[in-house]
């Protein structure tokens, strides 16, 4: 996963400085590529689907200008608790 991340940035940066595609709206895609690399490891792990919506989200936010910013001042911490709160309660399962 670690090539991929510094195989995308690469890319990315190279692109912003050759003034193709600026850093400022390709930042998501990173988002993408580690949610790619952790569900390439495992399918079923809910961070790695997080991780990917999340991505997409600021993706077509950045660059197609949809206003979330009602929705996601509530939604996304939201998530982020529920999401949370699935991990603690896998990881004390695990234990018992």
């Amino acid at each position: 996963m670690g090539g991929m991340i510094l195989i995308a940035l690469g890319i990315l940066i190279l692109l912003s400085n050759m003034g193709i595609y600026g850093f400022d709206k390709s930042w998501p895609i990173l988002l993408i590529v580690i949610s790619i690399g952790i569900l390439i490891q495992r399918v079923k792990d809910i961070g790695g689907w997080f991780i990917g919506v999340a991505g997409l989200i600021f993706l077509f936010v950045k660059n197609w200008g949809y206003d979330l910013h009602a929705v996601a001042i509530y939604l996304i911490p939201l998530i982020l608790i529920l999401v949370g709160v699935n991990v603690l309660i896998k990881q004390y399962k695990k234990k018992q």
